[in-house]
C-alpha cells in the first residue's frame, strides 16, 4: 500500500522519541493539536501503534506566504492564489488575496499520500473574474526531503513559461504515519479525500448575487502607436474596475484592432477607477496605463474618445467607447402627461426648427425613448421564469436597464435619450436574460427605423430572433419620440454613415453565396433582354417598329439637352409614383424572399461540411467574391428602392434634389458648371487637409433600405390592449 519500508518508520520515529527533545506534533484526526504537555506521551503513544499497525501516511500543508509576485493587473497588483498538485490532481485551492504581491495566506490542509517520492507541485495564478486567470508561476516541494513527524519548511522559487524567474512561496510539511482507524475517522471528516485543520479564509471577491450599482459597457475599439522600444507588439488590454477585470484578445501591429465589448460591475460606489494596462505578450511588458474616473460620467451616455496613455510613447493612443448605466434598483413610474407637451419638448422642437437648420449641422436630433415593459417572453429558468433586461443602441450609443428578477412581463418604465446624427439610423431593442454567473442569454429583438417612428404614441412591437428574420415570443412596449431637422438630416445624408463598431464579422456561406449569384443572374438576364431587342430593332426584321425606333432616335440626338436626364429621370419617379397609387406597393417586399432564404439557410446547414470541406482552400477568394456580389446586389436594389419610394423620405429628397437639377442645369451653362465641380474636387484638400473624399450619390443610396434591411425593419401591429 505504502511505496516505503515501514519497519524503518518506526525506527525512526522511535528513536526521534527517545533521543531527541523535539516534540512529535502529530495530528490525531479525532481531535485538534495535542497539548503541550501531553505532546510527549502521545509521541510515544503513536510510535508504539505505528509498530503495530502503520497502513499509511498522512502529509500536512501549511502554505505561509509569498513574495516578489509579477504584477498581472492593470492597477498594478496582483490577486494570488495556489493551486496543490499531486500526481497531476488538483488537491488544494487556496484563497485568493487581493491586491497583494507579498500575500500572506497562512493555511493549512491535510491529505493522505502513498508515495513520497513524488513531489507536490505548487502553481500560482493571478485571479480574473470574467476571463481565464494568469499565470504567474510554479514550483515544486520534494517530499523526499521530509524527515517524518517533523515540520520542514521549504523556500520555493517560482519561474514561469519560459522559466524565468516569478517570486517565492514559503510552505511548511509534514509526514506522519496513521493507523488503520485513524485512516477511517479521516475519511469520515474529509472532503473528497482533504481535510482543513485550518479555518480558510474567505476570498473577499464580489459575491455573483450582490448587487451591483451601477455597469459599465465599454468597447475596445482600437489603437495608435502602441510599441515597445521601437519594435511590434503583440498587444493585448487588462481591464480592472474595482474586483472584476476583463482581458482583451492579441493583436499585432501598432494599430492593433481589437473591437471588443464587454461589462463590468460597479458594487461600491465609492471606488469608480477604472484602470487599464496595455501590455505586450511577448515580454510581459506593460506598453502602457491608463486611469479614468467614471464618477464624473453621466448616466445613460456614450462616450466616445482617444485616451492617451500613460508611461508609453507620445502618440500612444487608444480609442473607448464607455457608457456608465443607470442602477440596479427599480425604476421611477413613467408620469405619462410629463413629457409630451411640456416646456422640454418645445424647447427641443425650437431648438431643431427649420430657422435654426445652420447653427449645428452634425446634431439632427433627439430621440427620446420610453421603455414600459414586456409581456410573454421566453422562460430561460428551471421555474420557468426568466431575469430579464433590456439593451437599447442606436448605432454606437448603448444603454441598459435594470434586471428584473423571476418573470415573463418585465415593467422597467425607464426613459432614455439618444442624440440623433443620422435621421436614417435604426433603433435597436434588445432583451436578454441574466444568469448568476454575470452572463446572459437571448431573448428577443427589434429593430426600428427612426423615421418610422410615430411620435408620443405607444405601441406594442413583436421580438424576432436575433437575424432579425423570424417572429419569437414576446412583446416590448414602447414610446417614442424623435425631433429632427430635415435640413440638417438632407445634408448629413450625402456623408458617410457612421461606423458600427459591434457588428457581426462576415462569414462565407455557400447559401449566400447562391442567392447572390441567383439575384445578379436575373439582373443581367433583364439586361440581356434589352440587348437583344435592339439586335431585333437593328435587324429590321419588323420595319415598322425599326422605323419608328430610327425616328425617335434621331429626334432625342438632334434635340437633346444636357438638362433632359435629370427631367427623365423625375418623369421615371412620376410614373413609378402614380402606378403605386393605382396598383399598389409596388416596391421590392421582403416576405417574398424571405422563405426562400430561410430554405438555402436549411440546406446550408445539413449539407455545410460538405460544402465547406470542398471550397477550403478557395474560401478567402470565395468571401471576397461573395463581398463584392453583395455590394452590387445591395447597390442595385437600393436604386430600385429609390425610384419606387421604398422609403418615401429619400424618394423626395432625391425629387427635390433632380428638380434643383433641373433648374441649373437648365439656367448655368454646363461647361460652368464642370469648372465649378471640378474646382472644389481640387480644392477640397487644400481647405480641408483631413478631408476623406466620398461619393454623394453612394453615401446617399447607403440609406435608401435594401430588401434584407426592409425585412429587418418590418414591424407586424401587435392587437393587444396597453394596459400597464
Amino acid at each position: 500500500m505504502v511505496n516505503l519500508n515501514l519497519k524503518s518508520i518506526v525506527r525512526r520515529i522511535n528513536s526521534t522519541s527517545s533521543s531527541s527533545p523535539t516534540k512529535l506534533k502529530y495530528r490525531s484526526l479525532s481531535s485538534t493539536l495535542v497539548n503541550d504537555e501531553e505532546e510527549s506521551d502521545e509521541t510515544q503513544k503513536c510510535a508504539e501503534t505505528a509498530e503495530l499497525d502503520v497502513v499509511t501516511l498522512l502529509m500536512e500543508v501549511r502554505l505561509k506566504n509569498g513574495e516578489d509576485l509579477p504584477v498581472k493587473d492593470a492597477s498594478g497588483s496582483s490577486d494570488p492564489y495556489v493551486k496543490f498538485r499531486y500526481k497531476d490532481n488538483i488537491v488544494y485551492k487556496s484563497g485568493t488575496i487581493f491586491k497583494n504581491l507579498n500575500p500572506s495566506w497562512d493555511e493549512e490542509f491535510q491529505m493522505i499520500v502513498d508515495d513520497v517520492t513524488c513531489p507536490i507541485r505548487l502553481e500560482v495564478f493571478d485571479f480574473d473574474r470574467f476571463c481565464t486567470d494568469d499565470f504567474m508561476g510554479a514550483a515544486e516541494v520534494d517530499m523526499s526531503q521530509v524527515k517524518w513527524c517533523t515540520p520542514t519548511e521549504f523556500h520555493v522559487e517560482l519561474t514561469d513559461e519560459v522559466n524565468q524567474p516569478t517570486g517565492r512561496v514559503s510552505v511548511c510539511v509534514t509526514i506522519t504515519p496513521m493507523t488503520q482507524l485513524e485512516v477511517q475517522q479521516f475519511h469520515q471528516k474529509a472532503t473528497k479525500g482533504i481535510l482543513s485543520t485550518s479555518e480558510k479564509k474567505k476570498e473577499q471577491r464580489p459575491n455573483n448575487t450582490q448587487e451591483w450599482d451601477k455597469i459599465v459597457n465599454i468597447v475596445l475599439v482600437e489603437g495608435k502607436g502602441i510599441r515597445i522600444d521601437e519594435r511590434i507588439p503583440d498587444a493585448f488590454c487588462k481591464f480592472k474596475l474595482g474586483q472584476e477585470k476583463y482581458k482583451t484578445k492579441v493583436c499585432t501591429g501598432i494599430e492593433p484592432k481589437w473591437v471588443e465589448q464587454f461589462d463590468l460591475h460597479v458594487f461600491d460606489s465609492a471606488d469608480q477607477m477604472l484602470q487599464m494596462a496595455c501590455i505586450d505578450r511577448n515580454t510581459n511588458a506593460i506598453i502602457g496605463r491608463l486611469s479614468i474616473d467614471l464618477s464624473s460620467f453621466s448616466h445613460d451616455e456614450t462616450v466616445q474618445h482617444w485616451y492617451h496613455l500613460e508611461n508609453a510613447p507620445d502618440d500612444a493612443q487608444v480609442l473607448l467607447l464607455i457608457t456608465v448605466s443607470g442602477s440596479h434598483g427599480a425604476g421611477e413610474t413613467i408620469e405619462t402627461d410629463e413629457f409630451n407637451y411640456n416646456d422640454i419638448r418645445n424647447t427641443r422642437i425650437q431648438k431643431y426648427d427649420v430657422t435654426n437648420s445652420f447653427s449645428d449641422l452634425a446634431d439632427v436630433g433627439t430621440l427620446t425613448v420610453k421603455l414600459f415593459g414586456a409581456e410573454d417572453l421566453v422562460a430561460k429558468d428551471f421555474g420557468g421564469k426568466s431575469d430579464p433586461f433590456a439593451v437599447l443602441e442606436l448605432v454606437n450609443t448603448r444603454v441598459q436597464t435594470n434586471t428584473i428578477y423571476k418573470t415573463l412581463s418585465p415593467s422597467w418604465n425607464k426613459i432614455y435619450t439618444f442624440a440623433v446624427k443620422d435621421i436614417h439610423t435604426c433603433l435597436q431593442v434588445t432583451i436578454y436574460d441574466e444568469d448568476p454567473n454575470n452572463r446572459f442569454e437571448f431573448l428577443g429583438r427589434v429593430q426600428i427605423p427612426l423615421k418610422s417612428i410615430r411620435n408620443c404614441q405607444k405601441r406594442w412591437y413583436g421580438l424576432k430572433d436575433e437575424k432579425l428574420r423570424k417572429r419569437v415570443k414576446g412583446e416590448v412596449l414602447l414610446e417614442m419620440d424623435v425631433i429632427w431637422n430635415p435640413i440638417r438630416a438632407a445634408i448629413r445624408t450625402f456623408k458617410p454613415k457612421e461606423i458600427k463598431y459591434m457588428s457581426q464579422e462576415q462569414k462565407f456561406k455557400a447559401s449566400l453565396f447562391k442567392t447572390y449569384f441567383g439575384e445578379l443572374k436575373e439582373v443581367v438576364n433583364v439586361l440581356a433582354s434589352y440587348k437583344n431587342q435592339m439586335e431585333y430593332l437593328l435587324s429590321w426584321h419588323s420595319k415598322p417598329k425599326s422605323l419608328t425606333a430610327y425616328v425617335i432616335f434621331m429626334l432625342f440626338v438632334y434635340y437633346f439637352q444636357i438638362y433632359f436626364i435629370p427631367l427623365m429621370i423625375l418623369a421615371l419617379f412620376g410614373y413609378n409614383f402614380i402606378l403605386s397609387k393605382t396598383s399598389g406597393d409596388i416596391s421590392d417586399s421582403p416576405s417574398r424572399h424571405s422563405l426562400k432564404g430561410q430554405k438555402s439557410e436549411e440546406e446550408d446547414e445539413k449539407t455545410g461540411t460538405g460544402i465547406r470541406d470542398a471550397i477550403s482552400s478557395v474560401q478567402e477568394i470565395l468571401l471576397s467574391v461573395q463581398s463584392y456580389l453583395h455590394f452590387a446586389t445591395q447597390l442595385l436594389q437600393k436604386i430600385k428602392n429609390t425610384f419606387n419610394f421604398t422609403d418615401i423620405w429619400l424618394s423626395t429628397l432625391a425629387v427635390i434634389v433632380l428638380s434643383l437639377a433641373f433648374v441649373l442645369l437648365y439656367f448655368v451653362p454646363l461647361r460652368w458648371i464642370i469648372l465649378v465641380w471640378g474646382t472644389n474636387k481640387f480644392s477640397k484638400k487644400l481647405r480641408n487637409p483631413n478631408f476623406v473624399d466620398n461619393n454623394e450619390l453612394l453615401d446617399f443610396l447607403s440609406r435608401v433600405p435594401s430588401r434584407t434591411e426592409r425585412q429587418e425593419q418590418s414591424n407586424g401591429r401587435v392587437n393587444k390592449p396597453i394596459n400597464l
